[in-house]
Protein backbone atom coordinates (compact mmCIF):
# COMPACT_ATOMS: atom_id res chain seq x y z
CA UNK A 1 0.00 0.00 0.00
CA UNK A 2 1.43 3.40 -1.06
CA UNK A 3 2.22 6.10 1.48
CA UNK A 4 -0.40 9.05 1.55
CA UNK A 5 1.01 12.49 0.34
CA UNK A 6 1.26 14.95 2.79
CA UNK A 7 1.15 18.42 0.66
CA UNK A 8 2.44 21.18 2.99
CA UNK A 9 1.69 24.73 1.93
CA UNK A 10 1.69 28.35 3.13
CA UNK A 11 -0.63 30.97 1.15
CA UNK A 12 -2.51 33.64 0.53
CA UNK A 13 -6.57 33.94 0.22
CA UNK A 14 -5.37 34.35 -3.92
CA UNK A 15 -3.56 31.56 -3.33
CA UNK A 16 -0.21 33.47 -3.48
CA UNK A 17 2.91 31.43 -2.28
CA UNK A 18 5.82 32.98 -3.67
CA UNK A 19 7.50 36.37 -5.19
CA UNK A 20 10.78 36.56 -6.79
CA UNK A 21 11.83 32.86 -5.62
CA UNK A 22 11.06 33.94 -1.94
CA UNK A 23 7.88 33.58 0.34
CA UNK A 24 6.51 36.86 0.68
CA UNK A 25 5.86 37.08 3.88
CA UNK A 26 7.93 36.49 7.49
CA UNK A 27 5.43 34.75 9.80
CA UNK A 28 7.57 32.96 12.45
CA UNK A 29 4.72 30.63 13.72
CA UNK A 30 4.20 29.24 10.32
CA UNK A 31 7.97 28.61 9.67
CA UNK A 32 8.07 26.75 13.07
CA UNK A 33 4.59 24.78 12.43
CA UNK A 34 6.52 23.61 8.44
CA UNK A 35 9.80 23.10 10.49
CA UNK A 36 7.82 21.00 13.19
CA UNK A 37 5.77 19.18 10.76
CA UNK A 38 8.40 17.92 8.37
CA UNK A 39 11.23 17.43 10.84
CA UNK A 40 12.08 13.36 10.48
CA UNK A 41 10.22 13.35 7.59
CA UNK A 42 10.74 12.66 3.76
CA UNK A 43 10.65 16.15 2.04
CA UNK A 44 10.27 16.23 -1.72
CA UNK A 45 10.68 19.48 -3.27
CA UNK A 46 11.98 21.55 -6.45
CA UNK A 47 15.21 22.71 -7.09
CA UNK A 48 14.31 26.49 -5.68
CA UNK A 49 12.82 25.78 -2.73
CA UNK A 50 15.87 23.33 -1.95
CA UNK A 51 18.06 26.57 -2.25
CA UNK A 52 15.96 29.12 -0.58
CA UNK A 53 15.32 26.72 2.24
CA UNK A 54 19.05 26.60 4.21
CA UNK A 55 17.58 24.24 7.20
CA UNK A 56 16.37 21.02 4.52
CA UNK A 57 18.79 18.26 5.56
CA UNK A 58 18.61 19.17 9.02
CA UNK A 59 15.88 17.95 11.82
CA UNK A 60 16.47 14.36 10.61
CA UNK A 61 14.84 15.75 7.27
CA UNK A 62 15.80 13.27 4.18
CA UNK A 63 14.76 15.50 0.99
CA UNK A 64 14.36 14.31 -2.65
CA UNK A 65 14.91 17.46 -4.70
CA UNK A 66 13.35 17.24 -8.16
CA UNK A 67 15.50 18.53 -10.99
CA UNK A 68 17.76 17.79 -13.74
CA UNK A 69 20.98 19.05 -11.97
CA UNK A 70 22.50 16.23 -10.85
CA UNK A 71 25.15 18.38 -9.36
CA UNK A 72 23.00 18.61 -6.57
CA UNK A 73 23.34 14.75 -5.67
CA UNK A 74 25.12 14.14 -2.14
CA UNK A 75 25.09 13.12 1.07
CA UNK A 76 22.49 15.19 2.37
CA UNK A 77 20.20 15.22 -0.91
CA UNK A 78 18.47 12.30 -3.46
CA UNK A 79 17.99 13.78 -6.57
CA UNK A 80 14.58 12.46 -9.12
CA UNK A 81 14.30 13.74 -12.60
CA UNK A 82 10.24 13.76 -11.56
CA UNK A 83 7.34 13.41 -9.33
CA UNK A 84 6.65 9.71 -10.06
CA UNK A 85 11.06 8.89 -9.72
CA UNK A 86 10.94 11.16 -6.33
CA UNK A 87 7.70 9.42 -4.80
CA UNK A 88 9.25 5.88 -5.93
CA UNK A 89 12.47 6.63 -4.01
CA UNK A 90 10.11 8.47 -0.99
CA UNK A 91 8.71 5.12 -0.45
CA UNK A 92 11.15 2.84 0.43
CA UNK A 93 12.38 5.56 3.32
CA UNK A 94 10.91 5.77 6.65
CA UNK A 95 8.58 8.82 7.58
CA UNK A 96 5.75 10.73 6.07
CA UNK A 97 6.25 12.04 2.27
CA UNK A 98 5.99 15.55 2.69
CA UNK A 99 5.25 17.67 -0.36
CA UNK A 100 6.73 21.13 0.07
CA UNK A 101 6.65 22.60 -3.19
CA UNK A 102 6.76 24.42 -5.44
CA UNK A 103 3.89 25.37 -7.82
CA UNK A 104 4.65 23.18 -9.80
CA UNK A 105 5.65 19.97 -7.77
CA UNK A 106 2.14 20.93 -6.05
CA UNK A 107 -0.17 20.97 -9.03
CA UNK A 108 1.72 17.71 -10.14
CA UNK A 109 1.00 15.83 -6.85
CA UNK A 110 -2.73 16.74 -6.90
CA UNK A 111 -3.55 16.11 -10.48
CA UNK A 112 -1.43 12.68 -9.79
CA UNK A 113 -3.62 12.05 -7.01
CA UNK A 114 -6.80 13.06 -8.48
CA UNK A 115 -6.29 10.98 -11.25
CA UNK A 116 -4.95 7.76 -8.85
CA UNK A 117 -6.94 8.20 -6.17
CA UNK A 118 -4.06 8.40 -4.06
CA UNK A 119 -4.23 9.49 -0.57
CA UNK A 120 -3.32 12.65 -0.02
CA UNK A 121 -3.49 15.12 3.17
CA UNK A 122 -3.24 18.50 2.86
CA UNK A 123 -1.77 21.06 5.22
CA UNK A 124 -2.32 24.43 4.05
CA UNK A 125 -1.89 27.89 6.28
CA UNK A 126 -4.21 29.60 5.08
CA UNK A 127 -3.45 33.26 5.16
CA UNK A 128 -6.25 35.70 5.37
CA UNK A 129 -5.03 38.48 3.15
CA UNK A 130 -4.39 39.52 -0.95
CA UNK A 131 -0.50 38.73 -1.22
CA UNK A 132 0.99 40.26 -4.21
CA UNK A 133 3.23 37.87 -6.15
CA UNK A 134 4.37 35.38 -9.00
CA UNK A 135 3.85 31.91 -7.52
CA UNK A 136 0.76 30.25 -6.80
CA UNK A 137 -0.74 27.36 -5.02
CA UNK A 138 -2.96 25.76 -7.70
CA UNK A 139 -6.61 25.54 -6.70
CA UNK A 140 -7.31 22.92 -4.51
CA UNK A 141 -10.66 23.97 -2.98
CA UNK A 142 -13.21 22.48 -5.62
CA UNK A 143 -11.40 19.07 -4.65
CA UNK A 144 -13.30 16.96 -1.84
CA UNK A 145 -11.84 17.20 1.16
CA UNK A 146 -12.45 16.58 4.69
CA UNK A 147 -11.46 18.75 7.20
CA UNK A 148 -9.44 17.25 10.55
CA UNK A 149 -8.12 19.61 12.33
CA UNK A 150 -8.23 23.77 12.37
CA UNK A 151 -6.16 26.20 14.46
CA UNK A 152 -6.32 29.98 14.25
CA UNK A 153 -3.28 31.96 15.06
CA UNK A 154 -2.02 35.55 14.67
CA UNK A 155 0.52 38.15 14.34
CA UNK A 156 1.63 41.99 14.22
CA UNK A 157 0.90 41.54 10.16
CA UNK A 158 -1.16 38.54 9.18
CA UNK A 159 -4.58 36.18 10.75
CA UNK A 160 -4.10 32.91 9.18
CA UNK A 161 -5.40 29.67 9.80
CA UNK A 162 -3.65 26.02 9.82
CA UNK A 163 -5.80 23.07 8.69
CA UNK A 164 -5.63 19.75 7.80
CA UNK A 165 -7.69 18.34 5.11
CA UNK A 166 -7.70 14.80 3.98
CA UNK A 167 -9.08 13.29 0.80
Amino acid sequence: MLKPLHLIVACAENRVIGRGGQLPWHIPGDTTHFHDETAGQIVVLGRVCFETWPRVALDGRRPIVITRNTALDGERVKIAATLVDALTAAESLPGKIMICGGERIYAETLALAETTGRAMILHPTLIHAEVPGDTFMPEWRHLAWRETARRESADDNFHYTFLTLER
